[in-house]
């Protein structure tokens, strides 16, 4: 049986093939493309770190919210004192777009997160040329040596990656190309079930060396306090922001600012 993961990741092909470009054209994007911002030194922080979400709806929870200017929010999460602003680039599951991340890069002065399912070389040469600094690579939907290519070439081309995990195994993997920073994930993408123990589980299970950042499921100052107990250095937060009436006042609620 096809798991959610495997379903999206086979729009996310499908969708590919129609706005692929050319090498040449490809490479014309990427010259063009505007220097990267360091998402690592904007996420290594003394204070727990933010990476706040422009995100429209979820296959988990369908719309979430009716973002008319992603670039407005994103400004919103800025002045709220988020470090990082994720965006979402795929379509059908999650509504969001390539535009969306040029707009929101455009009008911040914070890394940018391209979050899509990145299974191919081409998306994360794409992920450069669209703009954006931190690339996701989804440990669950990648072999061992597309997760080593896809790695080593995001880091050549200046991109710095978040590398994300749901289970122990996946830490066993993500370790073996050194990475700078890993994502625990608490909800399954093959179930879209939440883990409500994932991040006691997994998050004292990777170095210290490592920036731990926690995902998904995120919508109290309780949870988040626990996070930092755990060792966790960073929170990736959408729906309890976008959902927010105020997003400042729901980063300083979470952040206990």
């Amino acid at each position: 049986m096809t798991t959610v993961l495997e379903s999206i990741v086979e729009g996310v092909l499908e969708d590919l093939q129609i706005r692929k470009l050319s090498p040449a054209q490809l490479q014309e994007e990427l010259l063009a493309a505007p220097p990267p911002r360091d998402a690592f030194a904007a996420l290594d922080q003394k204070e727990l770190s933010l990476i706040a979400e422009v995100k429209r709806a979820s296959p988990s929870k369908g719309e979430l919210a009716a973002i008319v200017d992603p670039s407005a929010l994103a400004e919103e999460y800025q002045e709220g004192g988020a470090n990082v602003i994720s965006v979402l680039t795929e379509a059908r599951r999650f509504g969001g777009s390539i535009a969306d991340l040029k707009q929101v890069r455009s009008a911040i002065d914070l890394p940018v997160l391209r979050k899509d399912f990145i299974v191919t070389e081409y998306q994360v040469l794409e992920t450069r040329a669209i703009g954006a600094d931190l690339l996701l690579l989804i440990v669950a939907s990648l072999s061992d040596s597309q997760l080593t290519d896809f790695y080593q070439i995001a880091t050549e081309i200046g991109l710095n990656v978040l590398v994300e995990v749901h289970d122990l195994l996946e830490i066993e993997r993500a370790m073996n190309i050194n990475p700078k920073i890993i994502g625990v994930n608490s909800r399954n993408l093959k179930t879209l079930e939440i883990n409500s123990n994932a991040f006691a589980e997994l998050l004292p299970e990777i170095p210290s060396t490592v920036l731990r950042i926690a995902e998904s499921g995120i919508s109290d100052r309780r949870q988040v306090e626990e996070i930092e107990n755990l060792g966790g250095r960073g929170i990736l937060v959408g729906e309890t922001l976008v959902k927010a009436k105020n997003p400042r006042i729901g980063i300083a609620t979470l952040l206990g600012r």
